[in-house]
């Protein structure tokens, strides 16, 4: 059994802010949400990198009530709002009668790691004692989609992907096919990370994974551009819905868009540098097409796993114009990590989310900061200003450490 599948709702909570309209607003005027960490005093740490992209606005109060919140770590939080968003949107009404048709598949690259420090710090101080008897469902990374299950009574399938920076986008292609199928009917699908904290932070640093740009932080994300000089990190989440097309259509549901390929791979080459000239990820955006029944030159746009890496954007470069040959140059490709920073397991989410709206409003988001673009980074990268254009086919690339590959192919409903 074999059903189409379709996009009815969307989530957004982002360095642009908590709600989809203004992270969408915000992205197609090509602002930032790169700012100087708050979330602890950075400077002090002596780290390399000391900007992030902070969610700027979110309140927990308005989602989940302060006792159960205190039971959650951040990313938790922030998936509960992304998928009350796109649970709304949808219209869908979870009943006793259908709710093991509705199924929950969230991911998160790292989870919890906020309050594994702070419960570690008490610990040293204070002993077994200060460990909260709610740590371990803190920050297991399942827990995410757990609670979205509990609180909209969501009984059907319940998985959490763990992939790194592919995580959402594997979470969302599982959902895909566990719909596409006839496994469930809805599954309320996505990413959500916020790991802004020294471990996490320190980490990076000292991998030299992430820019030292501190000075100009809303500039320091810059895909593409021949000055880049490594990743801006990001919390947040995003969260689709998706539907069988029976199933939207039966209740009169507003279709964004339709999720009609799923692809991924392993460069079984490196735990952080991509393969040579980006051959996984080739092969993954392929698996993606041929799974949707699309011809790479019918495809319009390309929303990039673009983290502002000097080797990551040269492969993804590659990788594209390797796949679509004559055709790479006719495309819209642009990197939304420009503006929103990387938020690591949730960043397919967020650029999922973003493909489907560019397909319905037919706008295309820009790649900001791109200056001094990269002549080994030689596509269309939608420089610095939003595209006006009808987009009819799109793919969401999301590549992670440990060579680990997922793309999705989005259609505008036809």
């Amino acid at each position: 059994m074999t059903r189409r599948v379709v996009v009815t709702g969307v989530g957004l909570v982002t360095p642009l802010g908590t709600g989809t309209d203004v992270t969408w607003n915000n992205l197609i005027a090509g602002k930032s949400g790169i700012r100087r960490i708050s979330h602890f005093d950075a400077e002090a740490t002596g780290m390399a990198c000391t900007i992030a992209g902070e969610v700027p606005d979110f309140k927990v109060e308005d989602y989940v009530n302060r006792k159960d919140a205190r039971k959650m770590d951040t990313f938790i939080q922030y998936g509960i709002a992304a998928a009350d968003m796109a649970l709304k949107q949808s219209g869908l009404e979870i009943t006793d009668a259908n709710a093991d048709r509705v199924g929950v598949a969230i991911g998160s690259g790292i989870g919890g790691m906020p309050a594994i420090e702070k419960t570690m710090r008490a610990y040293e101080k204070g002993g077994a004692r200060k460990i909260s008897p709610f740590f371990i469902p803190m920050t297991i990374i399942n827990m995410a989609s757990g609670w979205v299950s509990m609180l909209t009574g969501a009984k059907g399938p319940n998985v959490a992907t763990v992939t790194a920076c592919a995580t959402a986008t594997h979470a969302i292609g599982e959902a895909f096919e566990i719909v596409a199928s006839g496994k469930a009917d809805a599954m309320i699908a996505g990413g959500t990370e916020a790991c802004i904290c020294e471990l996490a932070v320190g980490g990076f640093s000292a991998s030299r994974a992430l820019s030292t740009r501190n000075d100009e932080p809303e500039r320091a994300s810059r895909p593409w551009d021949v000055d880049r000089d490594g990743f801006i990190m990001g919390e947040g989440a995003g969260i689709l819905m998706l539907e069988s097309l029976e199933s939207a259509q039966a209740r009169g549901a507003t279709i964004l868009a339709e999720l009609s390929g799923f692809g991924m791979s392993s460069d079984a080459y490196h735990i952080t540098t991509p393969s040579p000239r980006g051959e996984g990820g080739g092969r993954c955006m392929k698996m993606a097409l041929d799974s949707a029944g699309v011809k790479p030159e019918d495809v319009d746009y390309i929303n990039a796993h673009g983290t502002s890496t000097p080797a990551g954007d040269i492969c993804e470069t590659q990788g594209i114009k390797d796949l679509f040959g004559d055709h790479a140059a006719k495309l819209m490709v642009s990197s939304t990590k420009s503006m929103t920073g990387h938020l690591l397991g949730a960043a397919g989410g967020i650029e999922a989310a973003f493909t489907v709206l560019a397909l319905h409003h037919g706008i295309v988001p820009p790649t900001i900061n791109l200056e001094n673009q990269d002549p080994e980074c030689d596509l269309d990268f939608v420089p610095n200003e939003a595209r006006h254009a009808d987009i009819k086919v799109a793919i969401s690339n999301s590549f992670g450490f440990g060579g680990t590959n997922a793309s999705v192919v989005i259609r505008k409903f036809d």
